[in-house]
């Protein structure tokens, strides 16, 4: 049994971000108001240990939420020296952390190195140099580009943050940016639909007209098609959607946006939706009175769907069929097994990926 995975995440909000991105204000995103010390960091380590038998667990510090290697070095070195205190201990398995493109070089890697550090995440949002220009990034692809060879080079995990939705952005932008991280090949990514929050310039331009956001359905379908390609390409998506917290909420500091505390699920959803109707459509529908879903209990509410969507989705289309899906402990995660009075159809993510999916996504780019 693989050990469970705990995230200590320290919050350094704004901290070495050279430019106000439009769309960004990590105080809002973060619940957090004021910058922390490596004494708060130290309060907060101490407290998630408390609760964590970390011998008999993989435990991460993670340094989010700014952009950590453009803070200045005594600032960084604190921080990393307070994180390597606990990897000597033994308390903690690894560091991460996130930062810009542009900061990173030999210098600030070797650096990263002596502290133990062994995940980078870049926050690269889109590989399109308008979108870039109009959000104000203040990098280009190019550096994006750069510092995932170097990060790669240097033996480090390197992670993608990638961000639809934001203005001048459309889906085959967001396409075209996926196939350059394929390209790549990082380790990890992320994928955030753009979110207009409170106190930030993209709220202006929606206030003025200037500035549409996705739809949770666009944000869903677009995420559905960046995720088959990463995950097909071997690239492992460790997050789709904010973090929920107490402060951002629709409403209170998100102003408009596809926001849903569970959209992974929504996304996964949709794909098994997908999954469930190819199979039924290479099949003959007509003389069957009942058809059968089954998957591992641990995909169990991604199949359904959520509130049953998925389920009053397939009975909608077959009225006549008695549908039912059930959890069966001897099908592969990430499979589906389809039964009728005519056969049975197992189909997993992988072969409906390679076989049926990618090469018509990749087409639309």
């Amino acid at each position: 049994m693989s050990k469970k995975h705990y995230i200590i995440p320290i919050f350094i909000p704004h901290r070495g971000c050279p430019h106000d991105c439009i769309f960004c204000n990590q105080k809002k995103i973060t619940g957090q108001l004021s910058d922390i010390t490596d004494k708060d960091a130290e309060i907060i380590i101490d407290k998630y240990l408390e609760t964590i038998d970390y011998k008999r667990a993989t435990v991460e510090i993670a340094f989010f939420g700014g952009s950590f290697t453009a803070i200045p070095k005594d600032e960084q070195d604190m921080f990393l020296a307070l994180a390597n205190k606990y990897l000597v201990e033994g308390k903690i398995h690894s560091i991460r952390l996130s930062t810009r493109p542009d900061y990173i070089n030999i210098d600030i890697l070797n650096n990263l190195k002596q502290y133990g550090v062994t995940i980078v995440e870049l926050g690269i949002q889109s590989m399109d140099k308008d979108v870039l220009t109009i959000t104000r990034r203040g990098h280009t692809a190019e550096d994006a580009v750069n510092a995932i060879k170097l990060l790669k080079q240097e033996g480090f995990i390197a992670g993608v943050q990638l961000m639809i939705g934001l203005p001048y952005d459309n889906e085959n932008k967001a396409m075209e940016t996926v196939k350059k991280i394929v390209e790549l090949k990082p380790h990890i990514a992320r994928i955030y639909p753009a979110l207009i929050i409170k106190d930030t310039l993209m709220e202006e331009m929606y206030k003025q007209g200037l500035y549409k956001s996705l739809t949770l359905d666009e944000a869903i379908n677009i995420s559905k098609k960046m995720l088959i390609c990463l995950e097909k390409s071997n690239i492992k998506v460790i997050r789709i959607g904010l973090q929920p917290t107490d402060d951002l909420k629709m409403g209170d500091n998100i102003v408009a946006g596809p926001y849903h505390p569970s959209m992974r699920q929504l996304v996964e959803a949709e794909i098994y939706k997908d999954m469930i109707i190819h199979i039924l459509t290479s099949i003959d529908t007509d003389t069957l009175s009942q058809i059968e879903i089954l998957c591992n209990p641990k995909d169990f509410s991604a199949v359904i769907g959520q509130k049953r969507s998925n389920y009053e989705h397939i009975k909608k289309l077959y009225r006549d069929m008695r549908v039912t899906f059930k959890e069966d402990t001897s099908i592969d995660i990430s499979s589906i097994m389809l039964k009728s009075s005519e056969k049975t159809t197992i189909l997993s993510k992988n072969t409906y990926y390679h076989d049926f999916v990618l090469e018509g996504i990749i087409n639309q780019i």
